[in-house]
C-alpha cells in the first residue's frame, strides 16, 4: 500500500543537504531605546498583560495617526521587552519593531538593524529550513498532504502520477512519497512541476530530487515553473502559467497547495478562478493548507489584535519546545515570523502578501469552484499524532479533526490546517 510511507528519514536526510545555505545575521545589534526610559515599578517589570494593552493602545494610536502618542508608547514598549526574553517579551518585540516602521522617519527607532526585511534571499531561506527542524508546523502540513496524495494515488491503473506543486521551496515534502513510490509494484513513474520565484532554488532543488529519485531506482522528471517574484504578480499571471503545463494523457495529476494560495487573496472571485482553473485540470486530489488565521481583514486594528493572538500561541510553543538562549528560535522568530508580522502589521493594499484566512473561508471557496472535501483517513491522523510524539513530546500542541480537516494548534487555538479535495 502507497499509504504506509514513514516520514523521518529522508525527511531528516533532505534538510541536512539544504542547511549548506549560509546561515543567521547578527542579531544580537543593540536595541532601542536609549538608556532612562525603562518604567520601574519598584524595579518590578510591567506584567506581560499590561504590555500588551500598551502594544494594542499603540496600535490604536497609530491607525487615528496619533503618531506621537504611539512612539511614546513604543519606546516604553522596546524598553520592557527583548528578543532574548521569554515568550511575551520577544512577542511584544517583535511587534513593537513592526509597529515602529508604521510611524514617520523622525520618530521612527532607527538604533536596531530590522532583520525581519532583511532583503539577503539566503538568509530567508535558511531560517525556512530551521524552522522546518525546530517546529512541527512545516512537517505537519507536508506529512497531512503527501499522505493525502498517497492514498489518493494508490489506484489501479495509475503508473503515471503528476504532481503541479506550487512553491516548492526546497522540495522536503517529496522524499518520502518518492520512497514510497518506488516500493510500489509494478514500478511507477513520477513527474513534478514546480511552481517557485527564485529560478536557482528551483534548479537546486530539482538536482537533489532527482539525484535521490536516481538512488531509489525511481523514474524521475522534474520542471520548474518560475514566476516573477513581485507583489505585481496577479492571479490571472498564475493561471497563464497554469495554461503552460504540459498534461499527457495517461498521466493522474496531483496539485499540492501548501501555504501558498492565500497570497492570492487580494482578490476574493479572482482565487475562484485560479481553483476552478485548477478543478478543470481534472486533479484526482488537490491538498490544501494554510493558518488558522485571519490576516486578511483591511481594518488595521482588528488585524493586528488577530495576528497578536496567533503569534502568541507560536512563540508559546517554541518556548516550551526549545532551550531559553537557542540561537535556531531567535533566527526563527526574528527572520520567518518577523518578516511575517511586519508584513500582516506595516502592509497595506495590495502590497500585503500575508493574506492567511481560517478553514471556513477556504471551504467555501473551493466548494464554489466545485471540489468536494475529502475526508483525511484515521491513518493521516495516527502519523500527524506519531510526528508530535516523537519529536514534539509536550502537552501544549493538540490534533483535531473538524469538518474533514486536520488542525494543528497550541493549548487549544488551531494554528494549521490540512484538507483534501476532489
Amino acid at each position: 500500500m502507497l499509504g504506509s510511507s514513514s516520514y523521518s528519514h529522508h525527511h531528516e536526510h533532505q534538510q541536512n543537504q539544504d542547511q549548506e545555505l549560509p546561515l543567521q545575521p547578527d542579531l544580537t545589534s543593540p536595541q532601542p531605546p536609549p538608556a532612562g526610559t525603562k518604567l520601574h515599578y519598584h524595579q518590578i517589570p510591567p506584567p506581560s498583560s499590561y504590555l500588551r494593552q500598551l502594544l494594542l493602545t499603540c496600535a490604536r494610536s497609530i491607525s487615528l495617526s496619533d503618531f506621537t502618542t504611539a512612539h511614546r508608547i513604543a519606546t516604553v514598549l522596546f524598553s520592557n521587552s527583548s528578543p532574548s526574553g521569554d515568550s511575551s517579551e520577544r512577542l511584544i518585540h517583535s511587534f513593537t519593531k513592526a509597529l515602529s516602521l508604521r510611524l514617520p522617519p523622525s520618530l521612527s527607532p532607527t538604533s536596531f538593524t530590522d532583520t525581519s526585511s532583511n532583503n539577503n534571499d539566503a538568509i530567508l531561506q535558511s531560517s525556512y529550513l530551521t524552522l522546518n527542524q525546530i517546529t512541527p508546523f512545516i512537517r505537519f502540513t507536508h506529512l497531512t498532504a503527501t499522505q493525502a496524495i498517497l492514498e489518493a494515488i494508490d489506484q489501479p491503473h495509475q503508473d503515471h502520477i503528476h504532481i503541479l506543486d506550487f512553491d516548492i521551496m526546497h522540495g522536503v515534502q517529496w522524499p518520502p512519497l518518492m520512497q514510497a513510490i518506488a516500493d510500489h509494484h509494478p514500478p511507477l513513474t513520477l513527474r513534478i512541476t514546480a511552481v517557485g520565484t527564485d529560478l536557482d532554488i528551483l534548479r537546486k532543488t530539482g538536482d537533489r530530487l532527482s539525484k535521490f529519485a536516481h538512488s531509489l531506482g525511481l523514474r524521475f522528471r522534474f520542471f520548474p515553473l518560475l514566476l516573477t517574484n513581485s507583489i505585481n504578480e496577479t492571479v490571472d499571471d498564475v493561471i497563464n502559467h497554469l495554461s503552460n503545463v504540459d498534461r499527457l494523457p495517461n498521466e493522474t495529476l496531483v496539485v499540492n497547495c501548501v501555504l501558498y494560495l492565500h497570497r492570492m487573496l487580494v482578490d476574493r472571485d479572482k482565487v475562484v478562478m485560479l481553483l476552478k482553473k485548477i478543478k478543470s485540470m481534472n486533479p484526482r486530489v488537490v491538498t490544501l493548507a494554510e493558518k488558522e488565521a485571519n490576516h486578511n481583514n483591511p481594518l488595521f486594528v482588528s488585524r493586528f489584535e488577530e495576528a497578536l493572538s496567533y503569534y502568541s500561541a507560536v512563540f508559546e510553543s517554541l518556548e516550551v519546545t526549545l532551550p531559553p538562549n537557542s540561537r535556531e528560535r531567535m533566527v526563527v522568530e526574528q527572520v520567518w515570523f518577523g518578516r511575517e508580522i511586519v508584513d500582516i502589521v506595516v502592509a497595506e493594499g495590495e502590497s500585503r502578501r500575508e493574506r492567511d484566512e481560517r478553514f471556513v473561508s477556504w471551504e467555501r471557496m473551493m466548494k464554489i469552484a466545485g471540489f468536494r472535501n475529502v475526508a483525511l483517513s484515521p491513518f493521516a491522523v495516527s502519523q500527524a499524532k506519531l510526528l508530535l510524539r516523537l519529536h514534539y513530546p509536550c502537552d501544549g500542541y493538540n490534533l483535531e479533526v473538524a469538518n474533514d480537516c486536520l488542525f494543528l494548534g497550541w493549548n487549544n487555538r488551531a494554528l494549521f490546517s490540512v484538507s483534501s479535495w476532489h
